[in-house]
């Protein structure tokens, strides 16, 4: 009911009158004139109507106030003035938006809006500037307090008009200052909205909704560096999933002038766009690289497109900077790139192998720009390469071994075709290449002898690279140089060695005598024994892998490599002695004597007896992995020949060979200048006490042998090489240290007792040490009370591992009982039944 009278009782007025024009706006037709004349009374009577009362007429409302009827009409005609204000006029001024100026409440109760007037042209040239706005709501102010009769020019022309805001830049400073508004979250959001809305509508729909990359290339462009970033990570997931298995190519001229349907042009689109949007996001990734806060973004979509599309096309400008971030100072970029490359290796059947020429031939390139100073890095992926076993042999002796045709059908007369079938012949055959030119586009697999072609290239360009660092090294040996990456002044050769040694049985054997000779001087040896070696640069551990490649080239060409390698072994005896734990790799010492002594065939006496008795004085001096492989060694050495075990003899002169040779001499360079024969292996008996307990057993089963006849052999502990056994040996050592370095009280007494200086009496006198009896008691204090907290600490631990242990043999005492307990109920059993 209260809802019905509410709306019984409300007031509908009566829509507003049409303004009044003026006279001289009113327009008279000519009818209009010649009714008048025609009708002169009824003019007249129009002309004595009551203007007011039939306004009055039409504005009133029954059964309503007239006051209050009034009060309506008058707030009506000021919220239709204050509308009017609001929108911008025709004239010189310009209503200003609420959004940009605030009102002004005058004397009278009205509320102005502050206009703005369009700038003049000779204030713009002047560079006129406008007053505050306050001044100018002050000045509409003071005009308003004046009577309407009075006209004042000066205090006119004092009135300033507001801050001046241009009609045609109007909306766009409204714009700006509403963006402004908003919160930088806010935009962030709806910007990452915005992406995966693109992203998801690719992903659905590429075909359809390909245009979207456009969009996606844009806000990868935007101010916001976040956005940024996500743009380039939504760019990548979706070119991994819309990039085709095939490469796009260019249309010829006369592809493009044939018609062709809706599908096919639909394709055609398809393709231009994600190509010319490709090119545009590989720009963008290689332009953000050069920049700090997107560079391992930047790495990391390269290398994923790289390993997910090496196919497609702009694959050049993919590898050229991945293969130049492989020498990277950053360690997440580096191995990034170098997880790519090696991916890129092993699936040859994406790329059908064409990336892999381009890849060896950049890092060719890029080795030979840098002049060697690469990260090593930039190297060791080439291991990763596979080549077919057969890529050495000549194609020519594979000729010979064809089948020859049977003479007697060579010779017979064959009938010359007729020009007919030669045509059908030629036609047939273009057909056919085009045909597998096509297979060829489309499918990744390789005939015989293109993969062949293909990976001889590869090797060539790898090869190329390797005598390469390997020229360099051996021209800057004996200069001492300082870089920047891992491996000194020549961070390539060990890698380089390394790739030699897996590849040798590849190498050519034209180049093998300069090799040879190559590694020889690498590895430091000189002709004149008598000169004192010059300083080398290179490390303990690339003159030992010199050793190793020499002699894997040399395995793995026996049949053809007629050389002798005798100053391999003069140089591996004087570098044991050049060791350093700290300093060089193990693994390359185990892996030199496992090469050079293990799986070489029986050496000769003087030789074994002089690499024997360095193993056991290696052995005795270096940790537990070192000293395991040199006794395998050693042991293998004593079983292939059996006349060195005369130095297990523990006569007071020597062994039993004593009287024959010269005496020993343990700092000789040449192993058979040594006189090893004419001394005994003591070492073992202090190897037997060792506390590795595997050195040890090894100590005391090489020391078996003085026992057994030189046909027999001791019991064999293991069968592993010297390499294989310090590999596990050092392993298990790493595996048995403590998680967490804790530093015990010992170790702290130790580390002070190394930091203190013995000081002289004069300069304690001269020194002030005088500090004041309080401070020194309380130190004392809380120094004895930590260590009486220290002893009770260890009482009470020792408290309880014996109350543990008490309590475990209580619980097992539990247990046997029961046991017997049931043992003897059983027992009854038995009898009873």
């Amino acid at each position: 009911m209260g809802k019905s009278s509410k709306k019984k009782n409300k007031v509908i007025l009566a829509p507003p009158l049409p303004p009044e024009l003026d006279e001289d706006d009113i327009v008279v037709s000519d009818d209009d004139v010649e009714f008048v004349e025609e009708n002169p009374e009824q003019a007249l009577n129009l002309a004595r109507l009551d203007k007011d009362a039939i306004d009055g007429f039409l504005k009133r409302v029954a059964d309503h106030d007239d006051d209050k009827v009034e009060l309506l009409y008058e707030e009506r005609e000021r919220k239709r003035r204050a509308a009017e204000a609001l929108k911008p006029r025709n004239g010189d001024d310009i209503e200003v938006d609420p959004v940009d100026a605030l009102p002004v409440k005058t004397l009278d109760g009205k509320v102005v809006y502050r206009p703005a007037k369009k700038a003049r042209s000779g204030d713009e040239a002047n560079g006129v500037k406008s007053r505050s706005e306050d001044k100018g709501a002050g000045a509409t102010q003071g005009s308003q307090k004046e009577p309407k009769g009075r006209s004042n020019k000066k205090e006119d022309s004092k009135l300033q008009s507001p801050t001046e805001v241009p009609k045609e830049n109007l909306h766009s400073v409204v714009l700006e200052e509403v963006k402004e508004e908003l919160s930088s979250d806010e935009l962030f959001e709806k910007k990452k909205a915005q992406l995966a809305e693109l992203g998801m509508a690719l992903l659905e729909d590429p075909e359809s909704n390909i245009r979207s990359l456009n969009d996606l290339l844009i806000l990868c462009n935007d101010m916001d560096q976040k956005v940024v970033k996500l743009g380039i990570m939504s760019l990548l997931a979706v070119f991994r999933d819309i990039i085709p298995s095939y490469r796009i190519r260019q249309l010829t001229e006369k592809e493009l002038a044939v018609e062709v349907s809706k599908e096919v042009k639909k394709t055609r689109y398809y393709e231009y766009t994600l190509i010319r949007s490709y090119k545009a996001y590989l720009q963008k990734l290689i332009s953000l690289e050069k920049q700090p806060y997107f560079y391992l973004v930047a790495v990391r979509c390269l290398c994923s497109l790289l390993d997910a599309a090496p196919h497609f096309n702009f694959r050049e400008s993919l590898l050229a900077s991945v293969v130049k971030n492989l020498s990277s100072s950053n360690d997440v970029a580096r191995k990034l790139c170098g997880e790519a490359i090696r991916s890129l290796f092993r699936n040859e059947g994406k790329h059908r192998g064409e990336a892999t020429i381009e890849a060896v031939r950049l890092i060719a390139a890029h080795v030979k720009l840098h002049d060697c100073q690469l990260h090593p890095d930039s190297i060791e992926v080439c291991l990763s390469l596979k080549f077919d076993e057969d890529l050495g042999k000549d194609d020519s002796k594979e000729d010979k071994l064809k089948p020859k045709k049977n003479k007697r059908y060579q010779n017979r007369d064959v009938a010359k075709p007729s020009e007919k079938k030669k045509i059908k012949k030629e036609m047939l055959s273009k057909a056919r290449q085009e045909v597998r030119a096509d297979l060829r586009a489309v499918s990744f697999t390789l005939d015989p002898k293109e993969k062949k072609m293909i990976q001889r290239e590869t090797l060539a360009a790898l090869f190329e690279t390797y005598f390469r660092i390997l020229k360099h090294s051996m021209n800057n040996s004996r200069y001492k140089a300082t870089s920047v990456f891992p491996g000194g002044s020549h961070p390539l050769l060990a890698p380089c060695l390394e790739g030699l040694g897996k590849f040798s049985h590849l190498i050519d054997l034209d180049f093998m005598s300069e090799l040879i000779a190559c590694l020889k001087k690498l590895s430091g040896y000189t002709d004149h024994q008598g000169e004192i070696p010059p300083d080398n640069a290179l490390s303990v551990s690339e003159r030992l892998q010199c050793c190793i490649v020499a002699f894997k080239v040399w395995r793995s060409n026996l049949e053809a490599l007629n050389v002798d390698l005798q100053d391999f072994f003069v140089q591996l005896y004087n570098l044991i002695l050049e060791y350093r734990p700290d300093r060089d790799h193990g693994e390359v010492l185990a892996e030199a004597l496992k090469t050079l002594l293990w799986e070489g065939k029986q050496q000769d006496m003087l030789r074994a007896a002089a690499f024997i008795k360095r193993l056991a004085t290696f052995a005795l001096s270096f940790g537990s992995a070192e000293a395991i492989a040199a006794l395998i060694t050693l042991k293998h050495l004593l079983q292939k020949n059996t006349k060195c075990r005369n130095m297990l003899e523990n006569d007071a002169g020597g062994g039993s060979l004593s009287s024959l040779v010269a005496k020993y001499d343990p700092e000789a360079k040449d192993p058979y200048l040594s006189g090893a024969l004419a001394t005994v292996l003591w070492e073992l008996s202090l190897l037997q006490k060792h506390y590795d307990p595997s050195v040890s057993g090894m100590a005391s089963n090489v020391l078996s042998m003085a026992n057994l006849n030189a046909t027999q052999n001791p019991v064999q502990l293991s069968s592993a090489n010297p390499l294989e056994a310090y590999k596990n040996l050092s392993m298990g050592l790493e595996l048995s240290k403590p998680a967490g370095k804790v530093l015990t009280l010992k170790c702290k007494r130790k580390r002070r007792s190394k930091e203190f200086v013995a000081l002289s009496p004069d300069v304690l006198q001269k020194a002030d040490c005088t500090v004041g009896e309080d401070v020194l008691r309380e130190k004392l204090q809380s120094h004895f009370a930590v260590l009486r907290g220290i002893s009770e600490n260890e009482r009470l631990r020792t408290e309880l591992n014996h109350t543990l242990s008490s309590i475990n043999m209580y619980k097992e005492y539990k247990k046997q009982k029961k046991q017997t307990k049931k043992s003897k109920t059983g027992r009854k059993k038995v009898t009873r039944s």
